[in-house]
């Protein structure tokens, strides 16, 4: 192969929006990598964006990235997939600077489809067709390069259509990976020095399998994996209140299972969770997180939740405010609500004024912030089992199994010999001295 032919067969991959995502980034470099094309951090000749369409800005985003690339260099192939590609293909189309646009139906075609744009056999840019029909999950993704821990897909897809969200249509109908599959793939993540495993999905609670006839659920999964794999630790991602049973809680007993929670809540009042078509109740959501407390010790608990749906009165926001500040958890992710054209919510002729979601959406993020940070403080002194990361995470050299990032002092001099491995470290302090960030993260020292 000449000089140039392999320069042009040189790619990168642009990750957008959530951790599904990023799963499938890994996927598609794997893909690209086994049919001759070269990954390259610095300066490639084909830019993959794998977008995310779960707000409408979220695409915007993809559109002003893409004609940054092309200002930087006019020559280069820009290819478009992952969500948006799916649900807001006209984005794309006619945009001169996106060469080609592969929806999420079309993504394991991409190699094929690149070599065929470079050979000039393509008679069309877009290729896409109806998402609900795919029946195939991509597997063996999620692996990024230089990582300890990873993402795996345990499931895709979406059956829920609640009122505000896109997704089912950027990813079609749930469908989930055998048991048997994943118990292999975590075995081998593994043996390549892997020793954490987020298991991720579109709606995880949604997962399921059939063994012999007999109907397995995310529980069933989630014993095999413990029992089968040597791997030391498992996260959960994103979990609905009526989707924590006691089973899980049973599971979650087991030391190889972190105790961290990412609840999806969206609100704590009923009518809104009700008008959001969630099938639980503001009740749910309190049984929900005082079992977590009751059940998991020292659990983090994060949450979701969106604030300024259309419908939601000054008093169900008060609501939601007064009876989250009352509960336990660590931290909420606070989500103004975005209009998303497509989903039922945008019909809905009550609306929330822009500045009154930001007012609310700030008065919430301030509770977040307090909770947090009362939290972290309360642990200095106390020993915690952290994992040495490659890569430093929210600050921190290291994740504690419990969720926290800790700042290891003196790390330089060590941090390739412990990297990947579980060291004890005593939390000396909470640093909350960079502004950038919303919070802080902890500072130990290793326990010799």
């Amino acid at each position: 192969m000449d000089h140039t032919v392999d320069n042009s067969m040189k790619f990168q991959v642009h990750t957008f929006g959530c951790k599904v995502n990023t799963y499938d980034t890994g996927l598609l470099q794997k893909n690209l990598q086994n049919n001759g094309f070269t990954y390259q951090n610095g300066d490639p000749r084909i830019h993959v964006l794998n977008t995310c369409a779960v707000t409408a800005e979220a695409t915007k985003e993809a559109v002003r990235y893409i004609r940054r690339l092309k200002v930087r260099d006019p020559f280069c192939t820009v290819v478009v997939t992952g969500c948006a590609a799916q649900v807001d293909t006209g984005a794309f189309e006619n945009l001169p600077g996106a060469d080609l646009v592969v929806a999420n139906s079309h993504k394991g075609q991409l190699p094929e489809l690149l070599n065929k744009h470079f050979k000039g056999e393509l008679t069309e840019k877009v290729f896409k067709s109806n998402i609900f029909k795919k029946e195939d999950l991509e597997m063996g993704g999620g692996i990024e390069k230089s990582h300890t821990r990873t993402f795996l897909k345990i499931q895709d897809g979406c059956n829920s259509f609640c009122t505000y969200c896109i997704i089912p249509y950027a990813r079609g109908k749930s469908r989930s990976i055998p048991i048997a599959d994943l118990v292999g793939r975590v075995n081998d993540l593994y043996a390549e020095g892997i020793r954490e495993v987020v298991l991720t999905g579109v709606h995880i609670g949604d997962y399921e399998d059939e063994i012999r006839g007999q109907k397995m659920v995310m529980e069933d999964l989630l014993e095999h994996l413990v029992a089968k794999t040597k791997m030391p630790r498992f996260r959960l991602s994103s979990l609905e209140p009526v989707e924590l049973s006691e089973r899980l809680l049973d599971i979650y007993q087991d030391s190889k299972m972190c105790p961290h929670f990412h609840m999806s809540i969206q609100s704590a009042n009923t009518d809104v969770l009700d008008k959001m078509k969630r099938k639980y109740t503001q009740n749910d959501v309190m049984h929900a997180l005082n079992q977590i407390q009751k059940r998991v010790k020292n659990a983090f608990v994060g949450m979701d939740v969106i604030v300024g749906f259309p419908t939601e009165t000054h008093e169900q926001f008060e609501d939601t405010y007064l009876t989250l500040a009352d509960l336990p958890w660590t931290k909420i992710h606070v989500f103004p609500y975005s209009e998303r054209q497509g989903t039922r919510a945008v019909t809905y002729p009550e609306t929330v004024p822009l500045q009154e979601r930001q007012r609310r959406a700030a008065r919430l993020r301030e509770l977040s912030i307090h909770r947090y940070e009362t939290l972290a403080k309360a642990q200095v002194g106390d020993n915690k089992k952290v994992l040495v990361l490659k890569n430093a995470a929210k600050g921190g050299h290291s994740l504690s199994r419990d969720y926290w990032p800790v700042e290891i002092i003196g790390a330089e001099e060590f941090i390739s010999h412990w990297t990947g491995q579980e060291v004890d470290v005593k939390i000396l302090k909470y640093d909350h001295s960079n502004k950038n960030r919303m919070e802080g993260h902890l500072i130990g020292e290793i326990l010799t």
